[in-house]
């Protein structure tokens, strides 16, 4: 029999497994619409994700949760500056699978854990523990090898993981639950996405509702919210059941599922390609490491 503890648990991996897998797959998403603008994407993603976010909530029951953060100030202002970090984040890696760089945005969703750690150390003071300094010098030699070697800086990765970075940094300044918190985000960012998908429709230059448009194509860029909604659901429900460490191993899924779809795709790996990533590979598994550590010492220390 499971007890509650463990149904937790259970549910809490299964909830964070459909998320970052759902976030690994994306890339196939955006080579399905790759017909439609990095902007106007970014526009239907945050357009339709207003009303499904809407009624996740509903369903939830979490409108005063939205009622209340939008009676503050303070968080109305944290949140719109967390919707400009995600949307910048959103166009860049809509740009990047659009543009057959897939491998760099995997590489900035591998490196983001790693910035979250530099940030820590930074900017509130918090102390490196040996194997994290020893993943982050990983990091940094792999991204300068393929900066060097390669003879491309990888801007799209360290974008992403900064933009990322900052965004998650932000969204710990405002207490509100994920959902809400992203359904204030989409609605502050709404007005701009319908500007521009009217300028760009009133251009000609806009997919949707376009004569040549296909029915497929219209009924992926409709499916924008909730491919948008449902991974942050997904995570926001894991979030409070699991601990970091666990969460921390799991969120590698993504930029590993990505990374191969990046391959499949036909980008190709490179000998400077193939070191950093070695390199990240070996980061992230020492960086694991010093995770279930210092799990498993809390684990004694509270037994």
């Amino acid at each position: 029999m499971i007890d509650d503890a463990g149904r937790r648990t259970r549910d809490g991996v299964v909830s964070a497994v459909i998320a970052y897998t759902m976030w690994g797959f994306l890339p196939v998403y955006f080579l399905f619409t790759v017909a439609v603008s990095p902007v106007e994407m970014l526009s239907h993603r945050i357009i339709w994700s207003v009303p499904f976010g809407a009624l996740i909530i509903a369903l939830r029951r979490q409108w005063p949760d939205v009622r209340n953060a939008l009676r503050v100030r303070a968080k109305i202002g944290w949140l719109s500056l967390a919707a400009i970090m995600i949307a910048l984040n959103w166009l860049i890696y809509i740009f990047a699978v659009y543009e057959g760089k897939i491998f760099q945005a995997s590489l900035g969703y591998y490196i983001n854990p790693l910035i979250y750690v530099l940030v820590g150390v930074v900017f509130f003071n918090e102390k490196l523990r040996r194997l994290q300094l020893v993943a982050i010098v990983l990091a940094f030699i792999g991204v300068a090898v393929l900066t060097i070697s390669g003879g491309d800086f990888p801007w799209i990765a360290i974008s992403l993981a900064l933009l990322f970075t900052v965004y998650g940094v932000i969204r710990k300044q405002v207490d509100i639950g994920g959902m809400p918190g992203l359904f204030i985000e989409t609605l502050v960012l709404l007005p701009f996405a319908l500007l521009a998908l009217t300028i760009l429709m009133q251009q000609g230059e806009a997919a949707f509702g376009a004569p040549n448009t296909s029915t497929t194509l219209t009924l992926l860029i409709l499916l924008s919210g909730p491919v948008t909604v449902l991974p942050l659901l997904c995570f926001a429900l894991a979030a409070r059941r699991l601990p970091l460490s666990m969460i921390g191993f799991l969120q590698f899924i993504g930029p590993t599922l990505q990374f191969l779809i990046g391959y499949l795709n036909g980008e190709p790996l490179s000998t400077p390609r193939l070191i950093c990533f070695i390199l990240i590979w070996s980061a992230v598994i020492v960086f694991c490491a010093d995770s279930v550590r210092r799990y498993r010492a809390s684990r004694a220390s509270t037994a």
